[in-house]
């Protein structure tokens, strides 16, 4: 019986580290749509809303450290050349 009490609780914890794995731990919000310049950015990723976030946005991430949440660059032509000067920077 023990036995069986002792692998029912490994099963689930295993579940859930493997549930817990799909989840990000940081999503925007909201947006804002403001220009940003984009020497101030030194990186960025996409959040996508089909990956566990309610909505899709741009993360940039600025010098001094700040995260900022602008639209999704399918949606703004601001947004898309940003992302290309900090590629272009990159290479």
């Amino acid at each position: 019986m023990a036995s069986r009490v002792a692998a029912l609780l490994l099963l689930g914890l295993i579940c859930f580290r493997l549930a817990a794995a799909d989840v990000p731990t940081d999503c925007c919000l909201q947006t804002v749509d403001k220009k940003v310049p984009h020497q101030v950015v030194v990186s960025y990723y996409i959040q996508e809303a089909d990956k566990g976030c309610s909505i899709s946005a741009t993360v940039f991430l600025t010098k001094n450290g700040r995260k900022l949440c602008v639209v999704h660059p399918s949606m703004s032509p601001l947004v898309q050349s940003v992302i290309d000067a900090v590629d272009r920077r990159k290479q």
